[in-house]
């Protein structure tokens, strides 16, 4: 059976979707991006942000939304990172030996202020009430060892204390002796306490997701209420960061950015499952999270609330909680921010996300992970935008950029693993014969399948821009799509008159009507590259990748503005990060060997050309740009003998027309004269065929008028004469 939701082609499998991992539930209803009630949450703050407005849209339809999972057997999130099983260890010793919350852990559960602290010699209370607002606090545990909860749960003793009470390991008699959790209430007496357990117990019984702790009964026990959970043992990845912070002699060590996306990404299709049933988690962060063996798992869900429950009582920890909780309540948004939060607490040592930065992020420059991997600082950045209209508009898209990132980051460990992008299509190179940089040969945004109008553009299969143009006056009716690809036409049409005034006034009349698209930015770019205006370009593609973080499209049209506009160094950064990602985008290896050269780096120029896969149309094109950045003169970097002997090399592998490998060998071999008449000493590899007894010089003579000759029989009029001209010229004197 065939998964049923939008762009997604995978298989159910034992009840779920072996892709996205959801339940095989079509026509899923949809999610309200956020809603405006009036209660608060327990956990706020007022602290303003300075992030950037502004941000680009990318609702465009539900066609370009996925998780990136393939296959049908068990991986670990995406399966680009290898990440070992946790072992299962005996329940019993995960036992609290003395079950007591710290006194700088006390907090009062309804204005959060401290309590139970002590004061000189006498130690804090563990029951009272809050000398702040007069509310009851108990931090003792209930239940202790060999008490039966709803005469069927044995207590083996308390496993933790959270946010909403103590957390009870217990032995189910009547099932097998299976071990089961029980989490109980902060104070029976909490009235908001008792409604979050009731609001769990309803509607997490019906919640069923192999990412999510399972629900398996609700009892009561004097007077007090219980959930009754799945035993989840394992490791969650608040344990995780204090394992390394304790191996680490107390400082922090984050985890590896390539292991804590791959931790979330296998997480997101949970959140993806609540959300499609209107279910809001609001208390995402490292410790609700735990892998079990091969999987993670969200282990706490009693801050989950219905997107449509205005009265229910709102959970959250600071740090991590979205700053309009308490105006607008939970939403989709919401949750998205708590897991950007979580990211940037696992990746770097994040002091202050409670309280200077409890609702902004330090600079990019604050740590090596977001120097290193610029992707990543966005991703996070975009999740956690103050405005929740600018983060990412749900959890497939999220875990889509996440994807992408990851990629990104597990190529610069040397391992390349692309995959198509689900928004752009591939470069559209066409010219094989020159190397340098064309706007033209940069993706493009993919058709949004939602579009009215995608049928119909999917039929037209014509290139030139004026039949295009008169193509489009038959469409159905003037969509987004229309209108976009009528605006690539009006820019191809320009850059061939030179004259972009109407390419302006379809950009206008966009913009108008969808001046958040992130596409319009895009086609911004591409106009202000044909007009040579490369500040706005740079502006516009930088845009695109703040929306989408994960793409490679928009970093390749960075680094182009960056190299027309002269920085070279910069925009060597990005080709390389493009090109090493996915050698298919074949314009960005070319773009780095062209910003290493002119750095002087010959080699470096080398190696970014042999980046091109050997299957690739662009492979003849990349390997005579690798003899030539070799052969060819530079101000900064000479051409040495050993490049010589390199160049020769190549050219003897190459599979191009004989006139072209001509040429290249009289490039090589003007250089090798120039060489001897500089006093060096050519290896023989370099010289061709020899002739018995000639001088050095002579048989590099002979060699270069061949290579001339060669090229003249292909050449006609003028050039054939220029050629022959040259081969005589290159003949060496002889008696004969």
């Amino acid at each position: 059976m065939k998964c049923q939701r939008d762009g997604c082609g995978g298989t159910i499998e034992d009840g779920y979707c072996d892709n996205l991992r959801l339940a095989p539930v079509a026509g899923a209803p949809s999610v309200p991006a956020q809603r405006t009630p009036e209660k608060a949450s327990r956990n706020t703050g007022t602290q303003s942000s300075s992030r950037t407005t502004g941000a680009l849209s990318t609702r465009t339809g539900s066609s370009r939304r996925g998780s990136g999972r393939t296959g049908s057997s068990r991986r670990f999130g995406s399966g680009l990172v290898e990440i070992a099983p946790i072992a299962r260890v005996d329940p019993a010793s995960t036992i609290m030996a003395d079950a007591q919350v710290p006194e700088s852990k006390r907090y009062c559960a309804k204005c959060n202020n401290p309590v139970g602290r002590s004061r000189g010699d006498r130690p804090g209370r563990t029951s009272g009430f809050c000398p702040s607002c007069g509310e009851a606090f108990n931090f003792t545990p209930k239940l202790v060892k060999g008490d039966v909860v709803g005469g069927q749960y044995e207590v083996a003793g308390a496993l933790a204390h959270g946010g909403l009470g103590w957390v009870y390991l217990a032995v189910d008699l009547n099932v097998s002796r299976r071990w089961v959790v029980l989490k109980g209430l902060l104070n029976s007496g909490d009235e908001d306490a008792l409604a979050a357990a009731l609001a769990e117990q309803r509607f997490l019984a019906e919640v069923e997701h192999p990412n999510i702790v399972k629900i398996y009964n609700f009892v009561e026990h004097d007077g007090a209420g219980y959930i009754v959970m799945e035993y989840v043992g394992g490791k969650s990845l608040k344990d995780m960061l204090k394992q390394r912070r304790d191996a680490n002699h107390g400082d922090a060590d984050p985890l590896p950015l390539d292991q804590a996306l791959e931790f979330l990404i296998e997480i997101m299709p949970a959140f993806s499952y609540l959300h499609e049933r209107g279910l809001i988690f609001c208390d995402f962060k490292p410790d609700n999270v735990i892998q079990s063996g091969d999987q993670m798992k969200l282990i706490d869900l009693g801050g989950v609330v219905h997107i449509d429950d205005q009265d229910a009582a709102l959970y959250g920890t600071v740090g991590y909680q979205a700053p309009e909780m308490a105006t607008d309540g939970p939403s989709v948004a919401s949750d998205l921010y708590t897991i950007g939060r979580t990211l940037a607490v696992l990746t770097t040592d994040f002091r202050g996300y409670q309280t200077t930065f409890k609702e902004s992020l330090p600079d990019r420059d604050s740590f090596d992970v977001y120097k290193q991997h610029e992707s990543f600082y966005r991703l996070v950045d975009r999740a956690t935008r103050r405005d929740p209209d600018e983060r990412f508009v749900d959890a497939a898209e999220m875990q889509e950029q996440m994807l992408g990132v990851l990629r990104q980051v597990v190529a610069a460990q040397g391992t390349p693993k692309p995959a198509p992008s689900k928004v752009f299509t591939g470069e559209l190179r066409t010219d094989l014969k020159s190397d340098a940089p064309r706007w033209q040969d940069l993706p493009t945004p993919l058709i949004d399948l939602a579009d009215p109008a995608a049928v119909f553009l999917a039929s037209i299969t014509v290139t030139d821009p004026a039949e295009v143009l008169a193509l489009l006056q038959h469409a159905p009716q003037e969509t987004p799509e229309v209108r976009l690809r009528a605006l690539r036409a009006e820019i191809d049409l320009g850059t061939r008159h030179g004259f972009f005034g109407d390419a302006m006034k379809a950009r206008d009349s966009f913009a108008e009507l969808h001046g958040d698209d992130w596409r319009l930015a895009w086609y911004d770019g591409l106009l202000a590259l044909a007009v040579e205006d490369w500040t706005t370009a740079r502006t516009r593609f930088e845009a695109v990748w703040a929306a989408l973080p994960g793409e490679l499209a928009p970093q390749l049209g960075f680094a182009f503005a960056e190299e027309l506009a002269g920085r070279p160094g910069s925009a060597a950064w990005y080709y390389d990060v493009v090109s090493r990602t996915d050698p298919a985008y074949t314009t960005a290896a070319a773009g780095l060997a062209r910003c290493r050269l002119a750095g002087g780096d010959r080699a470096g120029a080398v190696e970014a050309y042999q980046r091109v896969p050997g299957t690739s149309s662009a492979y003849a094109i990349s390997q005579v740009g690798a003899v030539r950045a070799l052969v060819r003169a530079h101000p900064v970097a000479q051409v040495d003998v050993q490049s010589l002997t390199d160049a020769a090399a190549l050219i003897e592998r190459l599979e191009v027309e004989r006139a072209q490998l001509a040429e290249l060998r009289a490039e090589l071999l003007e250089q090798t004269l120039s060489s001897l008449r500089g006093g060096h000493q050519v290896p023989a590899s370099v010289l061709g065929p020899a002739r018995t007894g000639d001088t050095v010089e002579k048989e590099v003579r002979f060699a270069l008028e061949d290579a001339y000759r060669e090229m003249a029989r292909a050449a006609h009029g003028a050039e054939k004469i220029r050629l022959v001209d040259l081969a005589n010229a290159a003949r060496p004197r002889t008696r004969t």
